[in-house]
Protein backbone atom coordinates (compact mmCIF):
# COMPACT_ATOMS: atom_id res chain seq x y z
CA UNK A 1 0.00 0.00 0.00
CA UNK A 2 1.41 3.35 -0.98
CA UNK A 3 0.61 6.56 0.89
CA UNK A 4 0.75 9.82 -0.99
CA UNK A 5 0.88 12.98 1.08
CA UNK A 6 -0.32 16.02 -0.78
CA UNK A 7 0.91 19.51 -0.03
CA UNK A 8 -2.61 20.48 1.08
CA UNK A 9 -2.80 17.54 3.53
CA UNK A 10 0.64 18.37 4.94
CA UNK A 11 -0.30 22.03 5.47
CA UNK A 12 -3.61 21.05 7.06
CA UNK A 13 -1.76 18.69 9.41
CA UNK A 14 0.71 21.42 10.40
CA UNK A 15 -2.11 23.89 11.03
CA UNK A 16 -3.99 21.38 13.19
CA UNK A 17 -0.82 20.58 15.11
CA UNK A 18 -0.21 24.28 15.78
CA UNK A 19 -3.79 24.72 17.04
CA UNK A 20 -3.65 21.71 19.33
CA UNK A 21 -0.41 22.80 20.98
CA UNK A 22 -1.56 26.35 21.77
CA UNK A 23 -2.05 26.98 25.51
CA UNK A 24 -5.65 27.05 26.61
CA UNK A 25 -6.97 24.50 24.14
CA UNK A 26 -8.42 21.21 25.34
CA UNK A 27 -5.81 18.53 25.91
CA UNK A 28 -2.98 20.74 24.75
CA UNK A 29 -1.99 22.73 27.81
CA UNK A 30 0.74 21.13 29.85
CA UNK A 31 0.71 21.50 33.60
CA UNK A 32 3.61 23.18 35.38
CA UNK A 33 6.30 21.22 37.22
CA UNK A 34 5.79 20.67 40.94
CA UNK A 35 8.86 20.52 43.18
CA UNK A 36 8.07 18.56 46.36
CA UNK A 37 10.26 18.99 49.44
CA UNK A 38 9.87 16.04 51.81
CA UNK A 39 11.61 14.25 54.63
CA UNK A 40 13.43 11.13 53.37
CA UNK A 41 11.59 8.91 55.86
CA UNK A 42 8.04 9.95 54.90
CA UNK A 43 6.11 7.44 52.79
CA UNK A 44 2.78 9.24 52.49
CA UNK A 45 4.50 12.13 50.70
CA UNK A 46 5.51 9.74 47.91
CA UNK A 47 1.89 8.61 47.61
CA UNK A 48 0.82 12.28 47.22
CA UNK A 49 3.45 12.74 44.50
CA UNK A 50 1.97 9.71 42.71
CA UNK A 51 -1.48 11.38 42.98
CA UNK A 52 -0.38 14.63 41.35
CA UNK A 53 1.59 12.80 38.66
CA UNK A 54 -1.50 10.72 37.82
CA UNK A 55 -3.36 14.04 37.45
CA UNK A 56 -0.82 15.14 34.82
CA UNK A 57 1.64 17.22 36.82
CA UNK A 58 5.33 16.58 36.23
CA UNK A 59 6.99 16.40 39.65
CA UNK A 60 10.47 16.44 41.12
CA UNK A 61 11.11 15.27 44.67
CA UNK A 62 13.75 16.83 46.90
CA UNK A 63 14.43 14.74 49.98
CA UNK A 64 15.74 16.84 52.83
CA UNK A 65 15.68 16.66 56.62
CA UNK A 66 15.31 20.48 56.54
CA UNK A 67 11.67 20.66 55.39
CA UNK A 68 10.71 22.94 58.30
CA UNK A 69 13.30 25.53 57.20
CA UNK A 70 11.75 25.44 53.71
CA UNK A 71 8.26 25.98 55.16
CA UNK A 72 9.55 29.02 57.07
CA UNK A 73 11.36 30.43 54.02
CA UNK A 74 8.24 30.04 51.86
CA UNK A 75 5.93 31.61 54.45
CA UNK A 76 3.77 28.62 55.39
CA UNK A 77 1.81 29.61 58.52
CA UNK A 78 2.69 27.18 61.35
CA UNK A 79 -1.00 26.36 61.93
CA UNK A 80 -1.24 25.09 58.33
CA UNK A 81 1.85 22.87 58.42
CA UNK A 82 1.78 19.31 57.18
CA UNK A 83 4.37 16.73 56.20
CA UNK A 84 5.61 18.06 52.84
CA UNK A 85 5.88 21.40 51.08
CA UNK A 86 5.68 21.82 47.32
CA UNK A 87 6.31 24.72 44.95
CA UNK A 88 4.51 25.18 41.64
CA UNK A 89 4.65 28.32 39.53
CA UNK A 90 4.63 31.08 42.15
CA UNK A 91 2.56 29.10 44.67
CA UNK A 92 3.28 27.03 47.78
CA UNK A 93 1.35 23.80 48.28
CA UNK A 94 1.41 22.47 51.84
CA UNK A 95 0.38 18.92 52.60
CA UNK A 96 -2.08 16.58 50.93
CA UNK A 97 -3.86 19.05 48.63
CA UNK A 98 -5.97 17.26 45.98
CA UNK A 99 -4.76 17.79 42.40
CA UNK A 100 -8.15 19.19 41.41
CA UNK A 101 -7.76 22.03 43.97
CA UNK A 102 -4.25 22.71 42.67
CA UNK A 103 -5.55 22.90 39.10
CA UNK A 104 -8.28 25.31 40.20
CA UNK A 105 -5.71 27.52 41.99
CA UNK A 106 -3.59 27.67 38.83
CA UNK A 107 -6.64 28.52 36.70
CA UNK A 108 -8.10 31.18 39.03
CA UNK A 109 -4.89 32.69 40.49
CA UNK A 110 -6.66 34.60 43.30
CA UNK A 111 -5.15 38.01 44.04
CA UNK A 112 -2.74 37.94 46.97
CA UNK A 113 -2.68 34.14 47.16
CA UNK A 114 0.54 32.54 48.35
CA UNK A 115 -0.73 28.98 48.24
CA UNK A 116 -2.95 26.16 49.42
CA UNK A 117 -2.68 23.95 52.46
CA UNK A 118 -4.30 20.88 53.95
CA UNK A 119 -3.22 21.12 57.60
CA UNK A 120 -2.27 17.90 59.33
CA UNK A 121 -2.73 14.62 57.55
CA UNK A 122 -6.47 13.87 57.13
CA UNK A 123 -7.31 10.23 56.53
CA UNK A 124 -8.43 9.73 52.94
CA UNK A 125 -6.76 12.83 51.56
CA UNK A 126 -4.55 12.06 48.53
CA UNK A 127 -1.66 9.97 49.78
CA UNK A 128 -3.35 9.25 53.13
CA UNK A 129 -5.85 6.64 51.98
CA UNK A 130 -6.40 3.75 54.41
CA UNK A 131 -8.20 0.62 53.20
CA UNK A 132 -11.43 0.03 55.10
CA UNK A 133 -11.43 3.46 56.78
CA UNK A 134 -13.99 6.12 55.85
CA UNK A 135 -12.17 9.27 54.65
CA UNK A 136 -12.29 12.44 56.73
CA UNK A 137 -13.90 15.66 55.59
CA UNK A 138 -11.31 18.41 55.46
CA UNK A 139 -10.70 21.93 54.19
CA UNK A 140 -8.21 23.07 51.60
CA UNK A 141 -7.11 26.47 52.90
CA UNK A 142 -6.05 29.38 50.69
CA UNK A 143 -3.45 31.54 52.42
CA UNK A 144 -1.63 34.72 51.49
CA UNK A 145 -1.74 38.50 51.85
CA UNK A 146 -5.44 38.49 52.71
CA UNK A 147 -5.09 35.94 55.49
CA UNK A 148 -6.63 32.48 55.32
CA UNK A 149 -9.94 31.18 54.04
CA UNK A 150 -11.55 27.96 52.92
CA UNK A 151 -10.82 27.37 49.24
CA UNK A 152 -12.57 24.01 48.99
CA UNK A 153 -13.94 21.21 51.15
CA UNK A 154 -13.22 17.56 50.42
CA UNK A 155 -14.01 14.07 51.62
CA UNK A 156 -11.13 11.94 50.44
CA UNK A 157 -10.33 13.07 46.91
CA UNK A 158 -13.95 14.11 46.23
CA UNK A 159 -14.81 17.80 46.43
CA UNK A 160 -17.95 18.57 48.40
CA UNK A 161 -20.49 21.17 47.36
CA UNK A 162 -19.86 24.63 48.76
Amino acid sequence: MSVHLTRRAALAGLALSALLTRPGLVGAQSLPRVVVNKDPSCGCCGAWVDHIRQAGFPADVVETPGVNRIKTRLGVPPALASCHTAEVDSFVIEGHVPASALKRLLAERPAGAKGLAVPGMPVGSPGMEVDGVDPDEYDVVLFGQGGQRRFARFKGSRELAA
